[in-house]
């Protein structure tokens, strides 16, 4: 039975679309526990919104798993607010951005959302590392060594030298997740040298946003992580110049315009991988 009443159609007053805040697309891996806490930290509710799709993943996080991904990045890209202006879509994944390769991953965002610039944390990571003048790194992942060695192979062909690495040898990213945070500082710190001018800490599911500004504080040198990199080229293709305390040096910097996330992109379409890496 229908109401009783009649429903009166009231006058709707919206405001314009130019009017939003920048919003993002975030593809963030069905298991991945840390991302999205990272994301609202780095860009703030009354800065821009971030809007994210999940994509199926299986562990254990070898380059087969990582890979396996590619044929439903297109889908997971097409659920992000569909018909809504976006300023930009990170996926969030290192490791498979790599063995993916950066070019692929964003000619399948872009199936779903033409036009739009495609940010990964393996390309927002070297331009970070790049910005800040850096060339002798050290590596650290919450991977196994097998998903490690594309990493070092990928930052050596964007023209930085790796002279440590180190993983934790962690085959489940809700594992990643959980590294424990005075043990990561003091991981990340050991790996530091006369020979090192930043580090670098891979994996959006590890924790490394809470230890950034410990580690550089210990240290004394930049810090740069998954996450940290990632939105601070989403802030940048979306003009938020205000700078984020407490986060890492790099957010003092202005992230690179959008033609060197292009030219980013392209560059895993040089790095081949050996066959018994994959």
């Amino acid at each position: 039975m229908g109401p009783r009443i009649p429903i009166e159609i009231v006058h709707p007053r919206l405001t314009a679309p130019e009017l939003d805040l920048p919003r993002f697309g975030l593809i963030a891996l069905g298991t991945d526990l840390t991302v999205e806490r990272d994301a609202a930290r780095l860009i703030r509710p009354d800065e821009g919104i971030v809007h994210v799709s999940r994509i199926r993943f299986e562990n254990p996080t070898t380059p087969e798993n990582l890979c396996a991904m590619r044929p439903n990045i297109a889908a997971a890209a097409a659920l992000l607010v569909p018909g809504v202006e976006l300023a930009a879509v990170a996926f969030a994944c290192t490791s498979a951005s790599v063995t993916i390769r950066n070019d692929v991953v964003a000619g399948a965002i872009a199936q779903a959302r033409p036009g739009v610039p495609v940010i990964t944390p393996s390309s927002a990571g070297l331009a970070a590392l790049k910005t800040l003048g850096v060339q002798r790194i050290a590596l650290l992942t919450s991977y196994l060594p097998e998903t490690t060695a594309p990493m070092v192979t990928y930052f050596q062909a964007g023209g930085m030298t790796v002279e440590r690495c180190a993983c934790f040898g962690l085959a489940d990213d809700r594992d990643m997740a959980r590294l424990d945070r005075e043990a990561l500082i003091q991981t990340a710190a050991s790996l530091d040298g006369s020979n090192i001018d930043a580090l670098f800490l891979s994996c959006t599911a590890m924790p490394a946003l809470d230890v950034i500004d410990a580690i550089e504080t210990q240290i004394g040198k930049p810090v740069v992580s998954s996450n940290q990199a990632t939105f601070w080229a989403m802030r940048g293709l979306a003009s938020l110049s205000a700078p984020v305390a407490g986060l890492g040096r790099l957010l003092q910097y202005p992230a690179p315009d959008q033609s060197v996330w292009a030219a980013t992109v392209k560059l895993t379409d040089r790095v081949r991988i050996e066959a018994d890496q994959l």
